[in-house]
């Protein structure tokens, strides 16, 4: 889906960008979760065995961006029995609105998930409109 919602206001994922791929068909795509809470949305990327510094979190405009950049792939060097994970860099785009006070979101990496905390700006929020068919 292009433009989904989550919640009835404010937080939209508009597009992804993808890493590299894994075999001819798959595309690597790390898993988002997103919960919105009373005063906050809170985004749990999960992304384990990643040094944090490599992450960049960025807004520009509305678009909030995630991104993994490996820096040396040691994975690929070695003689593989089994894997069924790897390591990789990824992309993601998600749009916001400006109900989401994009100079306080605080980022944390813990135990294999980069979880963002963006506060919703407090009263800027409206209630949904009814829009009558004349």
């Amino acid at each position: 889906m292009c433009d989904n919602r989550f919640g009835r206001r404010g937080f939209g994922m508009r597009h992804d960008h993808y890493g590299r791929h894994l075999g001819p068909q798959r595309e690597f795509r790390v898993p988002v979760n997103i919960v919105r809470n009373e005063d906050s949305y809170q985004m749990l990327i999960f992304a384990p065995d990643r040094n944090k510094e490599d992450f960049k979190i960025n807004v520009q405009g509305l678009e909030l961006t995630i991104s993994y950049e490996l820096k040396d792939n040691l994975s690929e060097k070695r003689n593989w029995i089994r894997q069924e994970f790897s390591k990789s860099s990824f992309q993601r785009t998600f749009m916001i609105d400006n109900t989401v006070d994009t100079e306080n979101i605080i980022a944390q990496y813990h135990n294999g998930i980069l979880q963002l905390t963006l506060p919703i700006v407090p009263g800027s929020e409206k209630p949904a409109q009814e829009i009558n068919v004349s």
